[in-house]
């Protein structure tokens, strides 16, 4: 029997994640199905399990079941943990084994993809909900010099913050009004590129030579990179994270990585 996968979503018609892994399967010689799967919105633990008795392999979770997915894994990894939240699932064993790859990807685009090593380098990281969480520990195992992370609710991001203090880099929290720039990685976070609105960052958090990264991606540029754009720095929206995450979810799985260029070139072409 051919083995199973599905990324779970409620809405889930929108997801790309059945036009990469079969692209990824295909290139490593590994023989799955992989679908979309709605939940219930009061529903998902239901459906996890449903899928582990039909003989499911492993899951993908996005919108707006990744922090629900934390309580029903029986085992989180490192990554999973600090971010609080889970978007791959793996059934080994009688277990549902619970990991996030987001932030990963993330770090993998940007170093990998765009060019740009994270070492050293002084991060402004806006918005300090899920997506936030995810990133913060793939970014810190980068060596960066500092992480701003600059948010609406000031304490929010002070408390995201305190959870990873203590690891000899500089992890500091503020209100957007705060920010004082330049910053060499600039990463929105927020969800304002959802509405097309521009998170409130200050023209002086960029400079010629920033990386300014929306982990949003869409057919156009979002306000937030043409604002980055005009203010000097490069862009980059959150296509490549989607294909790396995507990557490393399927090495997890199937324990070989494949390569992305090809999703990323097809996915693009496709916008």
């Amino acid at each position: 029997m051919i083995d199973q996968y599905c990324v779970i979503g409620n809405p889930i018609a929108h997801s790309k994640s059945p036009e990469i892994h079969p692209v990824f399967a295909a290139q490593t010689g590994q023989h799955l199905s992989y679908v979309r799967c709605l939940a219930p919105l009061d529903g998902f633990a239901a459906t996890v399990r449903d899928l582990v008795a039909q003989g499911y392999k492993g899951a993908n979770v996005t919108v707006p079941f990744k922090i629900e997915a934390v309580k029903v894994a029986t085992r989180l990894t490192e990554r999973a943990q600090a971010a609080g939240a889970v978007n791959t699932l793996s059934f080994v064993d009688g277990e549902i084994v619970g990991d996030n790859t987001d932030g990963p990807g993330l770090v993998a685009d940007i170093v990998r993809n765009a060019g740009v090593a994270l070492a050293g380098k002084r991060i402004l990281l806006l918005g300090a909900g899920g997506a936030a969480r995810g990133i913060m520990l793939p970014f810190l195992m980068e060596r960066p010099a500092s992480i701003l992370v600059a948010n609406r609710t000031v304490a929010t991001a002070e408390a995201l913050v305190a959870n990873f203090a203590g690891q000899g880099i500089e992890v500091a929290a503020c209100g957007f009004a705060d920010i004082t720039g330049p910053y060499d990685i600039v990463v929105n976070a927020t969800s304002s590129s959802l509405a097309a609105e521009m998170p409130p960052v200050p023209a002086s958090a960029f400079a010629t030579g920033t990386l300014a990264v929306d982990i949003m991606y869409g057919n156009e540029p979002s306000p937030f990179m043409r604002f980055a754009a005009e203010h000097g720095a490069d862009t980059r929206d959150g296509l490549g994270m989607l294909v790396e995450q995507a990557a490393e979810a399927f090495t997890i799985w199937r324990g070989v990585r494949p390569a992305t260029v090809e999703v990323f070139n097809k996915l693009r072409t496709k916008k």
